[in-house]
Order: structure tokens, then C-alpha cells, then sequence
């Protein structure tokens, strides 16, 4: 049973930095393909970044280049986002899923899902 478990979320000031965790377990995670994703109350979920965790290779929303970083420890089997210079339009549930054939930004279509993490950015 593929379980995804989001840590490290809290509250913190614009232009600052905070660390999002994702443990996996029961999943094969060099054959995945693993994405963060998040949704503002009242928005729809939206694409944040996304890893293809055998070659690592990764893609970003626009939004967020340039200040986020995703990144996995394969001995850990752990996915994070490092979030700098964060933005109170960061505001928002941040969620960890996984798949072994979609790899887009698109949320649609990834079969695993974590509960989710609160960032929230103060002006």
C-alpha cells in the first residue's frame, strides 16, 4: 500500500524560506514520477513542480522558478520542496503525489496523493 506523507508546512513571512518533506513507502520510488502541487481555498489545485526521480530530470511552474527547488533522496525515499523568497500568493495546501506514468504538472492523472501540508506566507 503506497502511503505519501507531507511534512514541514507552517506559517512565515514573505521573503522567507521553509523546506516541505514527502516520505513515500510501498512505492518504487526510482521508477516514479513524483510532483508538488498545491490549492488555495477557493482555486483549483495547480501544478508547483514535478521529478522524474530515475533521471531527475524536473520542470517548475512558472510561477515558482527561479525561488523553488524540488529534490529527492533515493535512500530516504524522500521528496522536497525548498521554497525561498516565498510570496503570500504561496499561501495555500501544498500536496505530494506520485505515479509511474504521468509526469506532468498536470495534476490530473496521478494515482497516489498525500493529506497535504499548510504554507502560509504573511505580508
Amino acid at each position: 500500500q503506497v502511503q505519501l506523507v507531507e511534512s514541514g508546512g507552517g506559517s512565515v513571512q514573505a521573503g522567507g524560506s521553509l523546506r516541505i518533506s514527502c516520505a513515500a513507502s510501498g512505492l518504487t520510488f526510482s521508477r516514479s514520477c513524483m510532483g508538488w502541487f498545491r490549492q488555495a481555498p477557493g482555486k483549483a489545485r495547480e501544478g508547483v513542480a514535478r521529478i522524474y526521480v530515475r533521471l531527475g530530470s524536473t520542470d517548475y511552474a512558472d510561477s515558482v522558478k527561479g525561488r523553488f527547488t524540488i529534490s529527492q533522496d533515493n535512500a530516504e525515499n524522500t521528496l522536497y520542496l525548498q521554497m525561498n523568497s516565498l510570496k503570500p500568493e504561496d499561501t495555500a495546501m501544498y500536496y505530494c503525489a506520485a505515479d509511474y506514468t504521468v509526469c506532468e504538472l498536470n495534476p490530473v492523472g496521478y494515482k497516489y496523493w498525500g493529506q497535504g501540508t499548510q504554507v502560509t506566507v504573511s505580508s
